[in-house]
């Protein structure tokens, strides 16, 4: 298949027009008329994606965040972006990223669910029926350290960070995948109880709870990460003559 064509079925799911002006969603690099036998999918194209990317001879890596976000002048081995570029060109393969337009139109709600919520609407809306974050009811009451639990196990974490009162009984909840802290005013605004999101720095969580919201903290990556096996799966599903391998491995970060 043509990555003209692969491009035409990512953007069924995820309109480019849904992207942030910010965003740099798309191809990042490539040439469309590439024909795509295997594609890998990470959260980041790393050094070590774009390694493993070229031991598997994989021909398209598709990521959640783009690896170009801001202009560049120039590409060339002396600053980590341009060394991506040019390991890409020289291994023959192409880079295509959906942020934005993914969270909006996928990620929110697959994270709502995942978490069981109920009774959804949009936390940040961004145009008529369209927006990032989902708020909603849980399904039942529960403590902040059971809804802990939930979270570690729906999302398949070991630790997550909570502000507020662990013993605490909440009913409505927000979910915000990704870096939340511009969705603390959101939750509170819509009487969400708890905020589940990443990226939660000391201050801003102390200042959650004096707003009088919990927060627990599941990481940037914790929750982002479903885009892999989301998007592995909607490959499988309509796209059956490519390879899909899979990259879940958080780079750059760990709890011991």
């Amino acid at each position: 298949m043509k990555l003209c064509n692969l491009i035409e079925i990512f953007n069924d799911i995820a309109d480019p027009e849904l992207c942030s002006d910010w965003d740099n969603s798309g191809l990042i690099v490539g040439d469309e008329e590439k024909e795509i036998k295997s594609v890998l999918v990470a959260l980041d194209a790393t050094d070590e994606v774009i390694d493993e990317a070229a031991e598997l001879k994989a021909d398209l890596i598709l990521t959640h965040h783009p690896l170009i976000f801001r202009g560049i002048k120039k590409v060339n081995n002396r600053d980590f972006t341009g060394r991506r570029i040019l390991k890409l060109i020289k291994n023959d393969i192409a880079c295509f990223a959906m942020h934005t337009n993914f969270d909006i139109s996928c990620m929110s709600d697959e994270a709502a669910d995942r978490l069981g919520l109920l009774d959804t609407g949009i936390l940040q809306p961004t145009g008529e029926n369209a927006g990032f974050g989902r708020v909603g009811n849980l399904f039942r009451s529960m403590r902040i350290d059971e809804l802990s639990d939930l979270v570690k196990d729906r999302f398949e974490l070991e630790h997550v960070k909570v502000f507020g009162d662990t013993e605490c009984i909440v009913q409505s909840a927000a979910i915000m995948p990704g870096s939340g802290a511009s969705a603390i005013d959101d939750a509170v605004n819509a009487n969400a109880q708890v905020l589940i999101t990443g990226d939660i720095d000391h201050h801003e969580g102390i200042d959650a709870v004096e707003k009088g919201i919990a927060v627990i903290d599941a990481g940037h990556f914790g929750i982002e990460k479903i885009f892999i096996d989301y998007m592995k799966e909607y490959i499988k599903r309509n796209a059956e003559t490519i390879t899909v391998f899979t990259d879940n491995r958080e780079k750059g970060f760990s709890i011991i």
